[in-house]
């Protein structure tokens, strides 16, 4: 781990429809762009490993997500197509014609259907650890009882990490990645009334997506499931795949539902072998 990893980043407020949305971008300035959405949860930040991988190739710019981070509070519900339109004004005021948008969970999520909205603004996508299908009962009821929860406070309580814990680390990592688990904590930092927020649109309120995905025409698509996620299991996440015409789907073995910090090596490598095919991304 480097630990001054966002010397020579640029830190911004950009004005979207969503409010105020906080990006940092560095990398190679005159390289393909990479635009990195994280999880629920999470901010740009969760990004690490992915920017010390491939800031000497791209110009990389990592995203706190609505209502996370540094960006604006969230207090509406908002929707994939929301957060797709405010993507593009990220875009736009970067001076971004393309990118390659690469999402875990939400971002995603957000990586498939972003091509089916702006197909003209995708050179690739990726999306790990997501899903297209509408939320199971189950599903529903922790995320109603957690949002409700979160809702009642002003700052983080500790069982936002335990749940946080429990959603994102899988038997692997708990036996054997303690800095990973550790890290979990981090959304105690979180805005605990945005994450609420968050929790009633991109999950509980989420869509099924199966039929916009398949509208996708000549963007190339990743989709990485991890085999031991708990909140995305293989099946869904391949299901989402299989909706992409030409899409690639892979499955990282040990690895649970935050892959791209939990074994950001088994990512990239599986996006760089991806980009690999893809020229004009590299």
């Amino acid at each position: 781990m480097t630990v001054n990893w966002l010397e020579g980043v640029t830190e911004k407020l950009i004005p979207t429809s969503l409010g105020l949305i906080n990006v940092r971008v560095g990398g190679r300035s005159d390289g393909p762009a990479m635009v990195c959405w994280p999880s629920l949860m999470m901010d740009g930040t969760m990004w690490q490993y992915q920017y010390e991988h491939y800031a000497p190739t791209h110009r990389v710019v990592l995203i706190d997500s609505p209502g996370h981070g540094r960006s604006d509070a969230l207090r509406k519900i908002i929707d994939l197509k929301d957060c797709s339109d405010a993507l593009v004004d990220i875009l736009d005021a970067l001076d971004i014609d393309t990118c390659v948008l690469v999402g875990n969970s939400w971002g995603g999520m957000l990586a498939g259907v972003f091509p089916a909205y702006y197909p003209e603004r995708t050179a690739a996508a990726i999306g790990i650890n997501c899903t297209a299908s509408l939320p199971t009962t189950v599903e529903s009821i922790w995320a109603t009882a957690l949002s409700t929860f979160l809702s009642l406070h002003s700052k983080m309580p500790p069982l936002a990490a335990k749940a946080a814990r429990a959603a994102f680390a899988g038997p692997t990592a708990e036996a054997t990645n303690p800095e990973f688990t550790e890290f979990t904590t981090f959304v105690l930092r979180d805005d605990p009334k945005s994450v609420a927020w968050a929790l009633r649109s991109i999950l509980i309120g989420r869509k099924d997506e199966h039929r916009r995905l398949s509208t996708i025409r000549n963007v190339p698509v990743l989709i990485i499931a991890g085999e031991e996620d708990s909140q995305f299991p293989v099946h869904v996440v391949r299901k989402m795949a299989d909706a992409i015409e030409g899409s690639t789907f892979r499955v990282l073995q040990h690895t649970a539902h935050l892959a791209a910090r939990e074994n950001p090596d088994g990512v990239n490598a599986e996006i760089d072998a991806f980009l690999a095919t893809v020229p004009a991304t590299v």
